[in-house]
């Protein structure tokens, strides 16, 4: 039974008033956990900086003054883009999200994830117990592609590395990807969401989580159920780790 309170609360908190009778939309093929490795030299992350120099609030500051407010590394410096959007929240999250790029409103604010998206995000966020104040949240690229449509390669290409600085700098437990762009990114993968989602990949000694886009969601409300799940995991580790 609480398993079924807990779906219940997080769809209350996510706006959902009902569900389906149908078995068709209960049931779901179980899917075991599957690791994968990449390397450092796949990832083109260099290895973590440790000992007690090591400052993360001013590696990522430093790493955000590299890129730039008006960088020009790709030709999304051209499109109407009007703000680099580098990322927000603890410089020391262990738990960090990765989506694909900003749109509008994260383009006119500076930061990520706060459009319809990211209010939703934000009460996934909030529905394992945690704020945003407490993770970190960035995006594969840092600048609003035109009409928000899907990144380019080329862009990807510029971008990400900044993407990999930013995770080895937070240097999280979990990693959740928000999506098919910031999954296959990490990953180094063409796979569709809908095959990297369920599982658990290693990453760099990191656990990484694909899983469904808050925006997908807005359109599917249905997949919140196995978002919940993926973030049910998420908790869990959490928790296993704060109790070593």
């Amino acid at each position: 039974m609480s398993d079924l309170a807990e779906h219940l609360a997080f769809f209350r908190e996510l706006g959902v008033t009902g569900v389906s009778r149908d078995p068709a939309w209960r049931h779901r093929a179980a899917t075991a956990a599957i690791a994968v490795s990449t390397s450092p030299s796949e990832a083109g992350v260099a290895p973590a900086e440790s000992g007690a120099a090591h400052d993360p609030a001013h590696a990522l500051q430093a790493l955000q003054d590299e890129i730039g407010p008006a960088c020009v590394r790709c030709k999304l410096c051209t499109r109407g883009r009007s703000t680099v959007v580098f990322g927000s929240g603890s410089p020391k999250a262990r738990l960090m999200f990765v989506g694909e790029a900003p749109g509008e409103d994260e383009d006119r604010q500076g930061l990520p994830f706060v459009g319809r998206a990211g209010q939703l995000l934000t009460r996934i966020i909030e529905a394992i117990g945690m704020t945003r104040e407490q993770v970190y949240i960035a995006n594969v690229i840092k600048c609003r592609p035109p009409d928000n449509r899907n990144p380019e390669p080329d862009e990807v290409a510029a971008c990400s590395p900044f993407l990999f600085r930013q995770v080895q700098t937070v240097n999280p437990l979990v990693i959740v990807a928000l999506g098919k762009f910031a999954a296959q990114c990490l990953l180094q993968t063409t796979d569709p969401i809908t095959r990297l989602r369920g599982r658990e990949f290693d990453f760099q000694g990191r656990t990484l989580i694909p899983t469904f886009h808050p925006a997908y969601l807005l359109r599917n409300p249905a997949a919140k159920r196995e978002v919940w799940d993926d973030m049910k995991k998420v908790r869990a580790l959490l928790q296993a780790d704060a109790r070593r």
